[in-house]
């Protein structure tokens, strides 16, 4: 008897605030049906903004692609003597095809310029600058990218300031750049083929004894490197030369 008073008492309270609910929902029905029309707007508003970020995405991908494939395509002059012209484009010249590229990428870098695709574009159209020997271009475009601080992109541009010493000539400050990354335990990529890069930089400059050393080290740091081998033979062939 106990519990069906309890169950009763129950159900009358559920009632009662059922009850309650509907009246004060009949006396503001005005302000539920603006409450409703705003959550319908905004819930709009976030489905068309994500629709339209996502597009984005979407069509910067695209062209830093189309981009790219400007950059990968071949140059006649590559081309093997009487074999079958490859499908796509071909340009007459090196010159061509890196200009090309460098506008092409600094258009989807423009275009996207905070979007991963926008990065990227960037640090492509630096390493075709780069190819077209405009070095200062170059440089100013890397340098704005590893002031990104980590990860793939800015140490990508790293690699590559790297390398843009090493192709002009400033030996000092391609090795220096090598051996920054090779000591930093955050980098993103193998810090073994940045040592060996050095030590390739020392080398074709003549200067045996620090490359021999910098080979040596590899092996010591790295000694399961793709690269350990041959810095190995290297440093063994550089001590007999020197």
């Amino acid at each position: 008897m106990k519990k069906e008073l309890k169950d009763q008492m129950k159900q009358d309270e559920l009632m009662t605030g059922l009850e309650q609910a509907l009246a004060w929902a009949a006396r503001h029905r005005d302000e539920i049906r603006i409450g409703a029309l705003v959550f319908v707007v905004l819930a709009g508003a976030v489905l068309a903004l994500t629709h339209f970020r996502n597009q984005r995405l979407q069509d910067a991908d695209r062209a830093l692609r189309e981009a790219l494939t400007t950059f990968e395509s071949p140059v006649a002059a590559e081309l093997p003597a009487g074999g079958e012209r490859p499908p796509g484009q071909v340009f007459a010249s090196a010159e061509e095809k890196y200009k090309t590229a460098a506008a092409a990428f600094e258009g989807v870098e423009r275009r996207y310029a905070s979007s991963t695709a926008g990065v990227r574009a960037k640090y492509f159209a630096a390493l075709s600058r780069l190819e077209l020997g405009q070095y200062t271009e170059a440089e100013k475009a890397l340098k704005e990218i590893q002031a990104r601080g980590a990860g793939l992109e800015p140490d990508l541009a790293r690699l590559a300031i790297a390398a843009l010493y090493r192709r002009s000539g400033q030996v000092d400050k391609a090795v220096e750049a090598y051996r920054a990354f090779a000591t930093n335990p955050q980098a993103s990529l193998p810090r073994d083929q940045a040592l060996m890069n050095a030590a390739q930089t020392l080398e074709d400059a003549r200067r045996y004894a620090e490359a021999r050393a910098t080979y040596r080290q590899l092996t010591e740091e790295f000694p399961a490197s793709v690269f350990a081998s041959e810095a190995r033979t290297r440093a063994e062939y550089l001590a007999t030369a020197g």
